[in-house]
C-alpha cells in the first residue's frame, strides 16, 4: 500500500476509535491536530479529564501489537504535541490530562480487536 493509502486507512480507523469513544460518552474536542513537534490522533473530554488518544492499527502481531508500538519516541512526540495544543487552547490547559491509546490489531481479519489502553503512559 502507498503512503496516500496508508494514510486514507489510518484516518478510517481513527474514525472507528472516535465512534468507540463516543459511544463509551467522552466528547471529542479535535481530531488529527497537526503541528511542527508532532500530531494528536484524537482530543476528547472524559468528564472533566482532558483525553489524548493514540490510535494504532496493526494487521498482525508478527513484529509486536498494536499497542507495543506506542514507543517512548512516540510518546514524547505525542506529549510535546500536548504541549502545543494547549498553549493554542488554554481554556483546556487546567484539566487533569490523560494519555489513552486505542490499539486496533487484525485490521485485514474479519473481527479486528480493539483495546482501549487508559493512561498507557504519562508525561514524565
Amino acid at each position: 500500500m502507498t503512503g496516500g493509502g496508508t494514510q486514507v486507512a489510518g484516518r478510517a480507523w481513527e474514525a472507528a476509535a472516535a465512534d468507540f469513544l463516543l459511544e463509551q460518552g467522552l466528547a471529542i474536542i479535535a481530531r488529527g491536530y497537526r503541528c511542527r513537534l508532532g500530531e494528536l490522533d484524537i482530543v476528547c473530554l472524559d468528564q472533566q479529564t482532558l483525553v489524548i488518544v493514540e490510535v494504532r492499527a496493526r494487521a498482525s502481531t508478527g513484529r509486536g501489537t498494536a499497542v507495543e508500538t506506542v514507543t517512548a519516541h512516540k510518546q514524547r512526540k505525542i506529549v510535546n504535541a500536548t504541549r502545543h495544543f494547549l498553549m493554542r487552547n488554554p481554556r483546556w490547559f487546567d484539566r487533569t490530562l490523560r494519555f489513552d491509546v486505542i490499539a486496533i490489531d487484525g485490521i485485514e481479519t474479519d473481527e479486528p480487536r480493539l483495546s482501549w489502553v487508559k493512561r498507557a503512559f504519562d508525561a514524565s
